[in-house]
């Protein structure tokens, strides 16, 4: 008679971050899930973040708020609210367990007292993960991530890890490199280490700054 497999920990998945690899469910009540190691993997270089002209009028606006942390599970929930979710319930649960360590983290979007749009990730060393986001209000999504790629810049990061490529990523600066690039860069950023939460997020003023110098 075989034992049932060990059940999966947070500190299992982290360790599969620093390998690499990342979990994916086919669905939101899937029991199962599987581990991706893509051939070729989507990165935010953290000084190439476009912000187009409507993107910048957004942020000098200033129409919501911008938090850390205030409700990473309600935005792990929003990220799965959709027909088609990688992020099971399981999948869910490991990342509340690592949002307690320490080892996950969100930027919100709040419009008052409603959560419209943020994203998380994983930390590890001087790496991010970004896993998922959303947008309840246009533009909402896009305002989280110009947040965080200069949190994580100011922050000492030196990976934004997206997973997969995709046109809207492309659009805002995401590129993809190959595999064997990938760990090298993975390997660098899990030498030394940042810290997600030591400093503010950026000021209006900073992060079109980096527009500005970027650009």
């Amino acid at each position: 008679m075989r034992d049932d497999p060990p059940l999966l920990t947070a500190q299992m998945l982290l360790h599969a971050y620093q390998a690499g690899i990342f979990p994916m469910a086919e669905s939101r009540d899937d029991p199962e899930l599987f581990w991706v190691d893509p051939r070729r993997r989507g990165i935010f270089p953290l000084d190439a973040f476009h912000i187009s002209r409507s993107l910048a009028k957004l942020i000098r606006k200033h129409p919501w708020d911008v938090r850390i942390n205030t409700d990473f599970e309600e935005v792990v929930d929003a990220c799965a609210d959709r027909e088609d979710t990688w992020i099971s319930h399981d999948i869910a649960r490991l990342y509340s367990s690592l949002h307690r360590s320490g080892d996950a983290h969100s930027i919100e979007i709040w419009d008052k007292d409603e959560l419209v749009g943020g994203v998380y990730g994983v930390v590890s060393g001087t790496a991010f993960f970004g896993e998922s986001m959303f947008s309840r209000r246009r533009d909402a999504s896009k305002l989280a991530l110009a947040y965080l790629t200069t949190h994580l810049k100011n922050s000492g990061f030196t990976l934004f890890d997206t997973q997969f490529l995709t046109d809207h990523l492309a659009s805002l600066g995401a590129i993809e490199i190959p595999r064997a690039r990938y760990q090298a860069l993975l390997h660098n950023a899990l030498q030394s280490d940042a810290e997600f939460t030591a400093r503010a997020l950026p000021s209006v003023q900073d992060v079109l700054q980096r527009r500005t110098q970027t650009s």
